[in-house]
Order: C-alpha cells, then sequence, then structure tokens
C-alpha cells in the first residue's frame, strides 16, 4: 500500500523525520518496504525564473525566430526564442543556463549557451509543456504582469514534493487501509516516547442537510449481514477538473486524476 507522507502529516502535525516515522511504522507493524520522492513537477522548476521581456526583434536570418533581450532579475540576456507569441513587455518563465529539463519521456536535458543561427542565447523562454505544467505548446507561457522579475517559478505555481512510502500491509491490519489510519497509528507510537501528538480530523462543520427530499430507498434483504447502510444524496454538483492539491495528492500514491467527482471518491 502506498501512502503519502505530506497526508500523513495533515492528520498529526509533526516536524519532518522521515526516516524515525518510518521506522517507528515498521515497530508498530506497519512494515515499511520502501521510500521514493515524489515530485508534482519532476525536477521541481528549479533554475526556473519570471523574466521580463525588455524588448523582442525579428532574428536577421529566420524568419520564424524572434532576438530578445530578458532581464531574470540578477542581468539582462539575450535569448533566441521561436514562440509565435513572444512580445515585448511580457513576464515570462526563463530556464537559464544550466537548468535541467525534462521531455514527455521523462528524460533529462540542460539548458546550455549557445548560438542559433549566429545569434547568441543564453537561456531559454518555455511553454507550459516544456516546464511539466501542462500539455499547450502552442507558445510560450505568459506570467501575471504584476510578478516580481527574478521570482523563482516554484514560488509562482502550485507544485508539491513528497515522500511516499510503501508498506507491506498484512490481512490483519485493515485500521491502517487508510492515511487516516496510519497517521493513528503513528501517533500512537511517537506518545510512547514523546509528549502526545493532537490527532487532526477533517472539519465537517460546513456540511448540512438543506434538502430532505431527496430521498432514495434501500432495500436491505439480509439484516444479519448489513445491519446497516448509509448514503446521502447530494445534488447541484458540475463534474469538472479537480484542484491541483487534491491531483497531487492522487498522483502522489499513483492514481491518475480524472475529475473533480472521481477524484473525491478515490
Amino acid at each position: 500500500m502506498k501512502v503519502s507522507y505530506n497526508w500523513i502529516k495533515q492528520f498529526i502535525n509533526v516536524p519532518e523525520a522521515l526516516e524515525e516515522h518510518t521506522a517507528l511504522l515498521t515497530s508498530l507493524g506497519l512494515e515499511v518496504e520502501g521510500v521514493e520522492k515524489f515530485e508534482s513537477v519532476k525536477g521541481g522548476l528549479e533554475g526556473i525564473v519570471v523574466g521580463y521581456v525588455e524588448s523582442c526583434e525579428q532574428h536577421t536570418n529566420a524568419d520564424k525566430l524572434k532576438v530578445t533581450k530578458v532581464n531574470i532579475g540578477t542581468e539582462t540576456v539575450q535569448i533566441v526564442c521561436g514562440a509565435p507569441n513572444v512580445a515585448a513587455g511580457q513576464k515570462v518563465p526563463v530556464a537559464t543556463v544550466g537548468t535541467t529539463l525534462y521531455d514527455d519521456k521523462g528524460e533529462a536535458w540542460k539548458i546550455k549557451k549557445g548560438k542559433i543561427r549566429g545569434e547568441e542565447s543564453h537561456g531559454m523562454i518555455c511553454a507550459e509543456d516544456e516546464l511539466g505544467l501542462g500539455s499547450s505548446h502552442a507558445g510560450i507561457m505568459v506570467l501575471d504582469k504584476d510578478l516580481e522579475i527574478g521570482t523563482p517559478l516554484k514560488e509562482v505555481v502550485s507544485i508539491e514534493s513528497d515522500h511516499v512510502i510503501e508498506i507491506g500491509l498484512t490481512p490483519n491490519r485493515s485500521d491502517a487501509m487508510s492515511h487516516m489510519g496510519v497517521a493513528r497509528d503513528l501517533r500512537a507510537g511517537l506518545a510512547i516516547h514523546a509528549d502526545p501528538v493532537e490527532f487532526i480530523t477533517p472539519s465537517v462543520s460546513g456540511f448540512h442537510v438543506v434538502n430532505r427530499s431527496s430521498r432514495v430507498d434501500i432495500e436491505v434483504e439480509n439484516t444479519d449481514l448489513v445491519p446497516r447502510y448509509c448514503g446521502v444524496t447530494i445534488s447541484g454538483i458540475s463534474v469538472k477538473e479537480s484542484p491541483e492539491w487534491i491531483k497531487n495528492r492522487l498522483k502522489a500514491i499513483g492514481i491518475a486524476p480524472k475529475n473533480n467527482v472521481v477524484d473525491v471518491t478515490n
């Protein structure tokens, strides 16, 4: 079973101590078989900064290329760009020289200083698919004009770094077949060696019944096997894309996000 370390820490507010906590889980009967690092964006956007396009001129030796001057906070650099939508006055994501990017197969490649049709290029103005932030390659990303020049893009875009813990769960430990169950066990183990840690349950104060007429009739054929059956009717639902935090939680444990209804169920 895969569990997200970040998700566990939503239930118990403890400082980062991955090795200590995985060892404790194993001693409690939840044997940790491995730990993998997870990044919602491969590479964590290291080396990507907010740049400001000060000028944009036609390349003298290529019809489809532009020569730009881009302020990246520490200096202004020349970058040759082939995107059709690049223009002066834009705030854009810039992969600085030395930055490692990843293609759609996860293969790494490094940004280097070079010459393109005789013009020097010191970096790369990026499209969203080149950064792993989407699938569009129609043009470069144009960022909010209010962003500060030189700001690392990882401070602007919602990305997540996590550790995925693989637990070899035995059949007698059905109590730990959830993140809440694992967190409860870890909390109990921590309480043996230190002060008790508060267990933080999700708030349900915002949920209430607004319409008691939307009933669904259920017939239980064997009340000995099913002494109680509960359900709830939810109306006014719009099926759409889930927020990033939900998608990141699911991707960390190997579940592909689909839409808000499927993702919440998962």
